[in-house]
């Protein structure tokens, strides 16, 4: 395909410009943060910025590739570009892609294989980071351990701003004059970084994968490209120095709490527009003499398969040394081999697969044959891989119907008076899948619409007097719906639920998950958290369990009081509703920290040890506002059942417990485990 635009083009090509070692230099820093960052993320908090200069890179370097095109030749053949950039990406990209897989099938647990599956075919396919930004918005997918895969989604941002930014360009200039062809991209670029910005603060999770928030840091490159900035030497020293300034204050000050992209973005991506225009007057520079050295360059000239090769290495080898693991975490001297693997398959793949690549002599069909038959494979593979786990699935699913229970199994093995011979042995499970999931749907349940979206499983075997209970909250009270569940069966309960993950039920000024929820977030789970109170004393229960995870979801009036102070002012009002209705309220103690205090892969990448995962009691269980108020409440009907001593002994709590893992992930109990608790919890409520 051929996009002309002959009549305004100049009598004479501009020269190609030269090789520019600050360039690469750049791609050296960028691609050293991001891999630093996943190697040392709380040494390099803020590395992962170096996906932006990357961006910026990228939007500068094809922005002139086409301007030099379309003034020398009046035209881009379209199809001629899409194939230089095939050869030039896809071969190192899909055969990454394919050892991943086959990686991820030989040497992780079965439960990575369906994300990694699904993400390969979607990195294959270059749409990984729409993926990623609709898993973003699923609660259960959030605690989800990252693939080998899963740093594709950049790529995809990237191969989707080539596929239209010709175009857009071409289009651009069939305008004669320069300016308003610069204000044409500026125009794009500002609307791109408003969207990115408004996102990024309704919906920081998506905001950070979707493409349109990241088009204005090609289009800063791009600006960078057309307007040909030439800057005294004087002044493009300082413009330098502030640049990489920017990129590495960013690299070292942001981190993942940081809302990003949106506004601060700007930093590293000026940062970078800011090197690469200093760099546009010829000659020496102040930072030459490093940035232009033999190992900065060879970083800069192996940055893209180094980016695609550390991150698989980076996931698989605490599964392949576990000896050289400590309590779920890479020891020192693993963290270094992984980089030097990296290092030398990426030199490798820099020399015989990317080189090999570009100065191939393929025409343009050829080259779009070899890219169809290399998608065809890498989707045959990762097809292959999610069918594997469907059927290691089953088998999981088919092997939890056979639920043992007994006094040492679980959380009873922590009874003294069970004298059971090993309680904090090893597990027989380690590697969870979902049929550990503690938010199964329960089988004969309905969903009833109405002011709140209400699951009601009716067990009463249509006896008239059933018991009614509820089960509210957020997933922490979702986590105890498997013995619930075991009890509303035993006793003939009407048993209803109602979650809002991320959501405690209570007339609080709610500032967020983690403290980090959105406007919108916030409105919707007051008004959730409203209807449920109104629509349970509504419904005149027995018995209202209810929990949340009220340590990390943060409250604030404005008034300075503690947290618990705030949440006690909320939930009292509230539970007196349900108990004048003529309920019983009774919270579930939320169980010991777990990912916030160990590594959630300790478990499974320590299976015959588990007593290395071990965390001292103070720190895996600390004060928990909501356990305060209903230990203290005033309210006779509302009382406390504390599980503490079932996960944990007078000095540590441990991520295996009566030959069960206790979690199923980051902060929530294994569906297995939390059924191991039903006697205990069927005593407690019997004592009220």
């Amino acid at each position: 395909m051929v996009t002309a635009i002959e009549e305004h083009a100049p009598a004479e090509a501009r020269r190609p410009s030269a090789f520019r070692t600050d360039i690469q230099s750049l791609r050296a820093v960028a691609v050293l943060a991001v891999v630093l960052n996943h190697l040392w993320p709380t040494a390099l908090t803020g590395g992962y910025v170096g996906v932006d200069v990357f961006f910026v890179i990228s939007g500068f370097l094809i922005s002139s590739h086409l301007d030099r095109e379309i003034t020398a030749t009046g035209r881009v053949r379209l199809g001629r570009f899409y194939a230089r950039r095939v050869r030039r990406l896809l071969p190192a990209a899909l055969l990454v892609l394919g050892v991943s897989v086959a990686a991820a099938y030989f040497l992780l647990p079965y439960p990575r294989w369906e994300a990694t599956a699904t993400e390969a075919f979607a990195g294959a396919l270059y749409w990984e980071n729409w993926l990623l930004a609709a898993k973003s918005v699923d609660y259960s997918a959030v605690n989800a351990t990252a693939g080998p895969v899963r740093h594709y989604w950049s790529l995809s941002v990237e191969e989707q701003f080539y596929l239209v930014w010709p175009v857009l360009l071409v289009a651009l200039f069939k305008i004669r004059r320069r300016r308003a062809q610069v204000v044409g991209i500026a125009a794009v670029g500002v609307a791109s970084l408003a969207f990115s910005v408004h996102y990024t603060q309704v919906e920081p999770n998506q905001a950070y994968f979707v493409t349109q928030g990241r088009v204005w840091e090609f289009a800063l490159g791009a600006l960078v490209a057309l307007t040909g900035v030439h800057v005294s030497k004087r002044l493009g020293g300082i413009a330098s120095a502030v640049g990489f300034a920017l990129i590495l204050g960013s690299a070292f000050l942001y981190d993942h709490a940081t809302p990003f992209p949106g506004y601060l973005a700007l930093a590293p991506t000026i940062g970078t527009a800011l090197v690469i225009a200093a760099g546009q007057r010829p000659g020496r520079q102040w930072h030459t003499a490093v940035t232009a050295s033999s190992p900065v360059q060879f970083l800069g000239g192996i940055s893209y398969s180094l980016y695609l090769w550390h991150w698989p290495l980076v996931v698989v080898a605490p599964f392949v040394f576990a000896d050289a693991v400590d309590a779920g975490r890479m020891t020192t001297p693993l963290l270094l081999a992984v980089l030097a693997t990296a290092l030398v398959l990426a030199h490798c793949s820099k020399v015989l697969v990317e080189d090999r690549g570009v100065a191939a002599r393929l025409g343009t069909a050829p080259t779009f044959a070899a890219m169809a038959v290399g998608l065809l494979v890498v989707s045959a593979a990762a097809a292959g891989l999610g069918a594997a786990y469907a059927r290691d699935a089953a088998r999981a699913e088919r092997k939890a119907q056979e639920f043992r229970t007994g006094s040492c199994v679980g959380g009873q093995a922590m009874i003294p008076a069970n004298r059971c011979p090993d309680p904090l042995g090893p597990a027989e499970v380690v590697h969870l899948g979902p049929a550990d999931a503690y938010f199964k749907p329960s089988p004969g349940c309905v969903v009833v619409k109405g002011l709140v979206d209400v699951s009601k499983c009716d067990y009463s075997r249509g006896a008239t007097s059933a018991r009614v209970v509820w089960l509210v909250g957020d997933s922490h009270a979702q986590q105890w719906q498997p013995p619930v569940t075991d009890l509303a069966r035993e006793h003939g309960w009407v048993l209803k639920h109602a979650y809002l993950g991320g959501c405690p039920p209570a007339d609080v000024d709610f500032v967020g998950y983690g403290g980090a929820a959105t406007e919108e977030g916030r409105r919707d789970c007051a008004d959730w958290s409203a209807r449920v109170t109104d629509v349970i004393a509504a419904d005149s229960p027995s018995l209202v369990l209810t929990s949340f995870h009220a340590r990390r979801e943060f409250v604030d009036d404005g008034s300075g009081r503690t947290q618990t102070e705030q949440y006690r002012d909320g939930l009292e009002p509230r539970w007196r509703r349900w108990t004048d209705a003529g309920a019983r309220v009774v919270v579930l103690g939320d169980p010991p920290l777990n990912g916030d205090v160990r590594d959630p892969q300790c478990v499974a990448l320590n299976p015959r040890t588990p007593a290395v995962c071990a965390v001292d009691r103070a720190t895996a269980q600390p004060p928990d506002p909501l356990a305060e108020v209903a230990r203290t409440s005033g309210n006779t009907d509302v009382s406390l059942i504390d599980f503490t001593d079932y996960l944990c002994d007078e000095r540590q709590c441990h991520g295996v417990v009566g030959g069960l893992a206790v979690y199923y992930d980051a902060d929530h109990l294994n569906a297995a485990f939390s059924r191991s608790l039903a006697p205990v919890l069927a005593e407690e409520l019997n004592r009220g």
